[in-house]
């Protein structure tokens, strides 16, 4: 029976809808993690009786056909944008996006990146890096002999010298920006790609139109809500064991018809 098709593609979608939500209760301590979301659409229908035919000699219409569904599917998982908490972490080299733009992240191999994590660190070179040692780009080295590391709000890098009371700028962070910020990649590491659907990335100092500000000494926290992906998984598994209920009732009257055939 084609029910027993139809509700395993219930299942089978409930299934990745349980795997997405998972990932976002997994990740509600990631700093920067942004919340995806499972979505689906029905699939193809067959058309028994089309809508709108002619229904008799007389020319009356169909005003309601019969249409068979054949189930459900999966047509993306998207990441929802929003702007997580921002809470104090009292380090000088963490720094926070407040509103759009990513960080740009140089790949060992060349490529770039982008994340709105900004737990940063220094290398040995002096260099500030990711917690994976990726640089982050514009490069900004912060010289041995200084002090009072500091980062405004328009992404300015100042250090004071040894010998001075004067701040002196040696950096400037730069934030990027997507038309589509949905249509990213990620890859794991709080990074994102560029992609076809991204669109290409237009890149600008903090703190001007188009562009957040940032905020150092604080991080960005994940947009997920403890509540609602929770009632979320409840639904989803409501869904999953009324899917399981149609099988179960489909075998019992597949059990049925062949009883009678005996």
């Amino acid at each position: 029976m084609r029910a027993l098709h139809t509700a395993a593609t219930g299942m089978m979608a409930q299934e990745l809808n349980v795997q997405v939500i998972s990932n976002n209760i997994a990740n509600m301590r990631t700093t920067g993690y942004k919340r995806q979301r499972a979505e689906f659409q029905d699939l193809l229908y067959e058309q028994v009786r089309r809508v709108g035919t002619q229904a008799s000699a007389q020319g009356t219409m169909v005003p309601a056909g019969v249409e068979i569904g054949s189930g459900v599917k999966t047509v993306g998982t998207p990441r929802i944008m929003t702007q997580g908490a921002l809470t104090q972490s009292g380090k000088e080299y963490d720094v926070a996006v407040r509103g759009e733009g990513f960080y740009q992240i140089q790949l060992p191999d060349g490529r770039t990146a982008y994340t709105r994590d900004g737990s940063f660190e220094l290398d040995a070179q002096g260099r500030l890096v990711t917690a994976q040692g990726n640089l982050v780009q514009p490069g900004i080295t912060v010289p041995q002999n200084g002090s009072g590391f500091t980062i405004n709000a328009q992404g300015q890098v100042f250090i004071t010298p040894v010998g001075t009371t004067t701040p002196t700028q040696i950096g400037q962070i730069e934030l990027a920006v997507f038309i589509n910020k949905a249509g990213l990649q990620g890859i794991g590491d709080n990074l994102y790609l560029e992609t076809p659907a991204s669109g290409a990335p237009q890149t600008g100092q903090p703190n001007t139109l188009g562009y957040g500000s940032l905020l150092q000494g604080s991080l960005e926290q994940a947009n997920v809500e403890a509540v609602s992906e929770i009632s979320d998984l409840i639904a989803a598994q409501r869904a999953y064991e009324m899917n399981a209920k149609v099988i179960s009732a489909t075998d019992q009257m597949l059990q049925s018809t062949t009883g009678m055939m005996r």
